[in-house]
């Protein structure tokens, strides 16, 4: 395990974080009407975190069999590939294409229960399975690193914690500053509303860089 590794997952992380289920439902939770509720965000941010960690644990369980098949080069030739893609891929989402939030704010409603709520955070894990590609990056480079089960496991945990942490953040500052800080979330979530899928290609061009840049950083 690198330090170059592990910032390249810190920062797939973070991209990861800007997503509709780590940032902006939690951000829709604290602009719920009324005094913040702890239990509720815990639920949401707890199962969304267990749902990414459950899943990240599977993947790299089927592409270690994958990459146990392989020489290390191919594997790194593989990741390079799957970098390219996925900044390929930022290419082809519409800057002017605005993402549905109207549905997801109606499922968070503020008389909803703990299990409704852990109910959307599942659904969101699953809408977003598609969409996780700097997680399956991340993978990537776990998998093709050469790295002990227990390290693999500290890094997914390691991930899913940072992909959480802004929303965390934001949760201490909306507790600190109370209705002061509402004007910024709400501003947040305007920007998230008419610019989310532009937001999608950066974060898919930025994480196909990193992928691919550590793959060549490995194979040269």
């Amino acid at each position: 395990m690198t330090l170059g590794l592990v910032a390249a997952l810190a920062g797939l992380a973070l991209l990861d974080s800007t997503s509709i289920g780590t940032l902006f439902i939690p951000i829709w939770l604290m602009l719920t009407p009324g005094r913040v509720r702890l239990g509720r965000f815990a639920v949401y941010l707890g199962t969304i975190t267990v749902f990414y960690f459950v899943v990240g644990v599977l993947i790299v369980l089927g592409a270690s069999k994958l990459v146990g098949h392989l020489d290390g080069p191919v594997a790194l030739w593989g990741q390079l590939v799957l970098g390219v893609v996925l900044f390929a891929l930022s290419f082809r989402f519409d800057g002017k294409k605005k993402p549905d939030t109207g549905k997801w704010r109606n499922r968070i409603s503020a008389d909803g229960s703990a299990a409704a709520l852990a109910g959307v955070a599942l659904l969101a894990g699953v809408v977003e399975l598609a969409t996780m590609l700097p997680y399956l990056g991340a993978i990537g480079m776990m998998s093709a690193a050469d790295l002990r089960p227990a390290q693999i496991g500290v890094l997914l945990a390691g991930y899913c914690l940072v992909m959480i942490m802004p929303a965390v953040v934001l949760l201490g500052a909306r507790l600190a500053l109370r209705d002061r800080l509402d004007r910024f979330l709400t501003r947040l979530s305007t920007w998230f509303a008419e610019k989310g899928a532009s937001t999608t290609g950066w974060v898919l061009g930025i994480a196909g860089f990193l992928v691919a840049r550590d793959a060549i950083g490995r194979l040269f």
